[in-house]
């Protein structure tokens, strides 16, 4: 179980790696081939669009062998990465949204497989911790991948980053291949009803909805406060814009130390005690990140940084522990796209509304988070059933007593529901 626990920590090591690199680099690249911003940008939502199509992609991940799966999709990649060779000049940006389009494309799948295989992997204790870990090592990455690609890039050009991000999903696919898995899942019985059928355990299940919307509220609302963050440095303190540089490193510092406590709060609090938590904090952050003191915006930031990992990982956590395991793939992938999406709408949302100061935008986010946290908190207390129900009893699937979140929760074939150790 260790060793299985340190593959998956050196694979999102791997992967956030590359990814945060070749993010930045794409980028730059457009805009220096073109001298378009509108189309440096634009790169960027080629790799994240694929996000909305999670549903669909986690059904190739439930209906295909997953292991082989992930390993395609990173051998894929470095397949792919090597193409941006050709690019010379402004009549091959095509290529350069091509490959952003296949890293969107073969993310949603590697996140939705990684999930699905993590179950199979660990025990159900590990599962919150090596979650933590995990979220740990990607937002230490964030730290120093963009940097390091920039410099890269201007000291020898985009082709050397991309041929150096190639040799990344190589050895992520070398990791995942390593790994033993104690368990594979069963097969979906026919017909599985594709799309629907993930999206009626996501829903129907509460200790999977709960954490899952905490989660998409938290992340949602981050997107809406971009632009007021960006005008409270500018407008409200007078400061530089450089100095989002500080504030971004101490969100950082606070996503790092959320991911190493997260899994030991979620095995003593549980998925949703702990989604509640973060979305309270990042609620907290907007408030703080109102005052005109530049010392209140770094606390903040570190506010935010320990929320948003906080609410995420836990809703990962409870869609690995509660999904059955044949749909764990589309489960998982429509919960990114749940958690993920609403940045699509939120982020334009937000740089409208910041036309009315950046103050308003960031209350408005406190006040939907802080809305939002005691209504899942009233309904987790008031459907939390003391003993089992004369409907859920006996029935296939359904444990029989409280599960960990306080409702009865659909149990995975093969995993033991512990109480409260999630």
């Amino acid at each position: 179980m260790r060793r299985n626990a340190i593959l998956f920590v050196a694979v999102s090591l791997l992967s956030g790696l590359g990814g945060s690199a070749m993010a930045l680099v794409t980028g730059i690249w457009i805009l220096d081939l073109t001298g378009s911003p509108g189309l440096a940008a634009l790169a960027g939502l080629c790799g994240y669009a694929p996000t909305l199509g999670g549903p669909w992609l986690g059904v190739l991940v439930d209906r295909l062998p997953r292991r082989p799966l992930v390993i395609a999709a990173n051998l894929t990649l470095a397949a792919t990465l090597p193409s941006l060779l050709a690019v010379r000049g402004p009549g091959q940006v095509w290529l350069l949204f091509c490959v952003a389009t296949v890293y969107g494309i073969a993310y949603v799948l590697v996140d939705a497989g990684e999930s699905a295989l993590l179950p199979a992997a660990l025990s159900p204790v590990q599962l919150g911790r090596v979650n933590g870990w995990r979220s740990s090592a990607q937002e230490g990455v964030k730290l120093v991948a963009p940097l390091a690609g920039a410099g890269l890039y201007t000291w020898q050009g985009g082709h050397l980053v991309a041929l150096l991000a190639a040799g990344l999903p190589a050895l992520a696919a070398a990791g995942f291949a390593a790994l033993r898995l104690t368990r594979t899942p069963p097969p979906v019985a026919q017909p599985d009803r594709g799309v629907r059928v993930g999206l009626a355990v996501l829903f129907g299940a509460a200790s999977i909805r709960r954490p899952v919307v905490l989660a998409g509220v938290a992340i949602g609302m981050s997107g809406f406060t971009t632009a007021a963050g960006y005008a409270v440095v500018t407008d409200t303190l007078g400061l530089p814009a450089t100095f989002l540089g500080v504030l971004l490193s101490a969100q950082g510092a606070g996503s790092v130390a959320a991911g190493l406590v997260a899994g030991r709060l979620i095995s003593r609090l549980g998925p949703t005690a702990v989604a509640l938590a973060g979305t309270g904090l990042f609620a907290l952050s907007c408030l703080v990140r109102c005052l005109p003191w530049w010392p209140a915006v770094v606390t903040a930031s570190v506010l935010g940084g320990l929320g948003l990992p906080w609410a995420l990982v836990a809703a990962v956590t409870a869609v690995q522990t509660h999904s059955p395991d044949a749909l764990l793939g589309r489960v998982a992938a429509t919960a990114n796209t749940v958690m993920f999406g609403p940045i699509a709408a939120m982020t334009p949302l937000g740089s409208a509304a910041v036309l009315l100061g950046p103050r308003p935008p960031l209350v408005l986010a406190a006040a939907v988070c802080l809305t939002v946290c005691p209504l899942t908190w009233r309904r987790r207390r008031d459907r939390s059933p003391s003993r089992p129900s004369p409907a859920s009893a006996g029935r296939p699937g359904l444990t029989s007593r409280a599960a960990p979140d306080g409702v009865n929760a659909r149990r995975a074939p093969g995993t033991r529901i512990r109480q409260p150790s999630r």
